[in-house]
């Protein structure tokens, strides 16, 4: 929120936000905050946001989310720098990092699991025990 409200976005940017997903929310909170302020800022037509979070039916514009496998469990958006760049290609439903693959893996080699948010009680359980989005973002018991 804070590079929208800074006027750090620019047109032609794609805004990521991650950690966002089912474990690392955890339960995938809601981006319309950041996409208002982006059309807000004038630029609903000119960024996209990717995210491994989630949106609600009043989003616009080019927005990705539910992006699996999550940031939080090491999905290739847990590997993106600023200055990245990010293609999208809505017809073929492909969003790729113009990286080469040596690259993205030897970043997430060197990716460590953020510390979780909850240590203890009921976020914490369901950290533990949620499957990704792409499987509904269910609960199960440990294997």
């Amino acid at each position: 929120m804070h590079a929208v409200t800074s006027k750090s976005i620019r047109p032609g940017d794609v805004v990521v936000i991650r950690y966002e997903g089912p474990r690392g929310g955890p339960g995938m909170r809601e981006m319309l905050g950041v996409t208002a302020a982006i059309f807000g800022e004038g630029l609903g037509e000119s960024v996209a946001l990717v995210t491994d979070g989630r949106f609600s039916g009043a989003t616009q514009g080019l927005m990705v989310g539910h992006v699996a496998p999550e940031a939080a469990r090491g999905g290739p958006i847990a590997a993106l720098k600023d200055g990245d760049s990010i293609v999208i290609d809505v017809e073929r439903r492909r969003l790729d990092a113009e990286l080469p693959d040596a690259e993205i893996k030897k970043r997430l080699a060197a990716w460590r699991e953020p510390e979780p948010r909850y240590k203890s009680g009921v976020y914490a359980k369901y950290a533990a025990l949620v499957s990704s989005a792409s499987e509904g973002a269910v609960t199960r018991p440990p294997a």
